[in-house]
């Protein structure tokens, strides 16, 4: 059974808790988790520990976390910018950041996979991946075959399809989709339901802008 820390106490660090422990009876010993704590600002705690009721108690604050030999740290924070930052105090802490990859996930021998991502329920990745490091995949996001994928980005049930080649640090919204041999830079907001079917670059924000607007048009009976 591995040791794991959560960093975070939002509502990622909620899904991430319910996964692990609906993963845990599906497991092997050896794969299952123990959750010994959170690790968070003291300001957090009313507003998300006590909400989500967690079981286990809120340990620190990232400064004044130590690291420990037998701990591995999970990410559980959404925000790109600032999962990064805590992800850097980590690391100059040379704190073990682990991964986690529920037992539902379909995932290729033929990939290749770095430290640090989240992997939620019903994903796929294919063969002949390379995926980096501290990504999450949020549940039924797929990353198709002969993709590149850097660090730090988050798929909110986002499809990739085959040889797209992704940077660092994007967020791709709810249901959207990268068509083949599509080219994303870094630092890129994907909002929900987008298809993008050509290259983007970096700090670049794709919306629809009749989105703006909702209509609702009654039923004619």
């Amino acid at each position: 059974m591995k040791n794991i820390i959560i960093l975070g106490t939002g509502g990622l660090a909620a899904e991430l808790t319910f996964y692990i422990k609906n993963n845990n009876p599906k497991v092997d010993d050896h794969e299952k988790i123990n959750i010994l704590g959170y690790i968070d600002y003291e300001y957090n705690i009313e507003k998300y520990w006590k909400r989500y009721n967690f079981e286990a108690p809120v340990l620190c604050d990232i400064d004044s976390y130590v690291p420990k030999k037998n701990e591995e740290v999970l990410i559980g924070i959404a925000d790109v910018s600032f999962r990064n930052k805590m992800i850097d105090i980590l690391l100059k802490k040379k704190a073990q950041i682990g991964s986690f990859i529920h037992h539902t996930v379909i995932i290729s021998k033929f990939h290749n996979l770095g430290v640090g991502n989240i992997v939620f329920p019903y994903c796929a990745i294919e063969p002949h991946n390379i995926v980096g490091d501290f990504n999450i995949l949020t549940s039924y996001s797929f990353i198709s075959h002969d993709c590149e994928v850097g660090n730090g980005n988050f798929f909110s049930k986002a499809g990739i399809a085959g040889h797209v080649k992704i940077g660092n640090n994007n967020y791709f919204g709810i249901g959207s989709v990268i068509t083949p041999h599509t080219v994303l830079g870094n630092n890129n907001i994907i909002q929900a339901g987008m298809t993008v079917d050509k290259n983007v670059k970096d700090n670049t924000t794709v919306f629809y802008r009749f989105k703006e607007r909702v209509m609702a048009i009654p039923k004619v009976k």
